[in-house]
């Protein structure tokens, strides 16, 4: 294909929700005249095998068998997906390719990928995630394992089904959100919440096939990317409707370890979905992420906060983590900060604060300095450092 032909325009539709996944890409079919869906169902991976299907708005048009790449379904999925679709691209046949993601499949890695590998005959126009605003909070709150649910996409697979869940809804910056007749406004509410940044489009809109076909623009995988690191993510707002709602908790004061410790499995229950980033006394140069879903809460190391690098290396860091970084800046403690967001139906938003606020160093604590502090018992050694 010459550098002047056209792109194929490719969107991602994602999701847990399958039904409404599936209402959303016959929609796309049936609306875009020459559109195709690929779908790599990884539901029969325990044989070996993925099965791949290419269709149209009437019907199945081929369907092939890919193996298992290192017992992964992902990497077999990641091998097979850039090849089929270059060679719907190269056929000039089709205005759009709807890629539909298996259930549990996440969408930053497939659209890191496409964008990669695509070469210039594939545009990524977007990512939309299929929502039925009536299974947002049984899914968010599902804290099965993926497997025990029957939705691993490989034996390693470690992942539950609320935290996969709420990537794949916070990820898209598009939610297709189909008609639910169980859907009440705490749901819609919720929903609203948790991702108020994202365009929310009725699945039968012109503007979600508007958003496919990349009339709106392309999408970008390092801005995307950006919106998800925990020293730059765009976090919900305080937010308080029909029931529902969001506390944006934010302090410059560090966590004692032990307390915040202890306070763990209160904290993750508090909320449907809670996430951020925080610090610890004893390790003040490190910025640590928060991540909750489904009574599962992840805690890992994102590195060091700016305040804690040589002025050298500022110009190393992308501009999007500088301008965070003002935002949250101290006079004392620089970007170092705690800013934590939870979401829930019913939330306490009071005693949330409290709990949280007792955590924090005391006056008392606080006058050793950063030499001190580093000196507490390091009641996260065991979440934050690799098994030897």
């Amino acid at each position: 294909m010459s550098g002047t032909a056209r792109r194929l325009p490719v969107v991602l539709v994602g999701g847990l929700h399958a039904e409404a996944r599936q209402e959303v890409v016959r929609r796309l079919l049936t609306t875009v005249p020459d559109a195709v869906a690929l779908h790599h169902d990884l539901g029969a991976s325990a044989d070996g095998t993925v099965l791949r299907t290419l269709r149209d708005a009437d019907g199945e048009l081929s369907r092939g068998e890919s193996p298992l790449v290192n017992d992964c379904a992902c990497c077999a999925l990641r091998e097979d997906l850039v090849p089929e679709l270059r060679r719907l691209a190269d056929s000039g046949l089709h205005r759009l390719a709807v890629v539909e993601l298996w259930d549990s499949v996440e969408p930053r890695a497939m659209a890191e990928v496409v964008a990669a590998h695509g070469g210039g005959g594939l545009i990524l126009t977007t990512v939309i995630t299929a929502v039925d605003p009536a299974l947002v909070l049984p899914v968010l709150s599902n804290g099965d394992d993926l497997a025990e649910a029957g939705l691993a996409a490989a034996a390693t697979d470690q992942r539950t089904v609320g935290d996969t869940w709420a990537r794949q809804l916070e990820y898209a910056p598009v939610l297709a959100v189909v008609d639910s007749p169980d859907a009440d406004d705490a749901d819609r509410a919720l929903l609203a919440q948790l991702h108020p940044t994202a365009r929310h489009l009725p699945a039968t809109s012109g503007l979600l096939v508007r958003a496919a076909l990349g009339e709106d623009g392309g999408f970008d995988v390092d801005a995307a990317a950006a919106a998800q690191h925990p020293a730059c993510a765009l976090l919900p707002q305080e937010a308080d409707e029909c029931g529902v709602t969001t506390l944006v908790w934010r302090r410059h004061r560090p966590f004692h370890p032990e307390r915040l410790y202890d306070a763990l499995e209160d904290l993750t229950c508090a909320a449907a979905r809670s996430r951020g980033r925080f610090w610890l006394a004893d390790r003040p140069d490190t910025l640590l992420s928060w991540d909750a879903a489904g009574g599962a809460l992840c805690v890992e190391n994102t590195g060091p906060w700016l305040a804690s690098l040589p002025d050298a290396a500022w110009e190393l860091v992308p501009p999007v983590r500088r301008a965070a970084a003002a935002l949250d800046w101290h006079p004392e403690h620089g970007d170092c900060c705690q800013h934590l967001v939870f979401t829930a139906p019913g939330l306490d938003r009071d005693g949330l604060t409290r709990l949280l606020d007792s955590c924090l160093l005391t006056d008392a604590e606080c006058v050793g300095g950063r030499e001190a502090w580093k000196q507490l018992p390091g009641a996260f050694d065991g979440l934050l450092e690799p098994a030897v």
